[in-house]
């Protein structure tokens, strides 16, 4: 099974550099999330590279691997000179990211130049996906929403599971999060 992976961009959670505490819990929701879809023959995450949900994801699958051998990592970017245009600390760590992916390519093969890239990026993620894992909830808009939208409407023509981790579940995932920490059996 191959799983589109995305969610909110950084600025929209609120966190503010890699030590938020608010990250860990996402990292912590992604890990159980991944899991169990691994449990359930996962083979592939497909994702994007924005700062957030997409890049925390990359994150926790390369160190799913050491126990997930089989579990394979591709970062699909919308254009050509993707994040070119972000700090040299985030363009870095892009590259970096990158790196850690067994694939990675640019959808389009031009620089940024319109919305319709975008849009050919999304058929394109649905046409190489099994299903979809959102890091997103309706009643807290973000850009994610031009995403879902298109899932949705993809869902009326054709079966495509959407799993959606949403602010309640994040929530549930931060008291069991704090709850093994407590214990000290926090395992991620």
């Amino acid at each position: 099974m191959r799983l589109w992976v995305t969610g909110y961009r950084s600025y929209e959670l609120g966190t503010f550099g890699d030590k938020d505490p608010k990250i860990k819990v996402i990292k912590y929701a992604l890990h159980q999330t991944l899991k169990e879809q691994v449990d359930n023959g996962l083979e592939w995450v497909i994702t994007g590279a924005q700062l957030g949900i997409e890049q925390w994801t990359i994150e926790v699958v390369a160190d799913m691997k050491k126990d997930y051998p089989q579990l394979k990592l591709a970062v699909m970017l919308p254009f050509k000179q993707f994040g070119s245009q972000w700090s040299e600390d985030n363009q870095a760590k892009l590259q970096k990211l990158i790196a850690q992916s067994d694939f990675s390519e640019s959808v389009s093969t031009k620089p940024f130049q319109s919305p319709i890239q975008l849009k050919n990026y999304q058929k394109f993620m649905l046409a190489h996906t099994d299903g979809a894992l959102f890091f997103y909830d309706t009643e807290f808009e973000g850009k994610t929403i031009f995403d879902f939208q298109v899932v949705t409407k993809y869902q009326t023509q054709t079966p495509y599971p959407l799993v959606q981790v949403d602010m309640y579940q994040l929530q549930e995932y931060a008291s069991e999060l704090e709850e093994k920490m407590n214990e000290n059996r926090y395992d991620y």
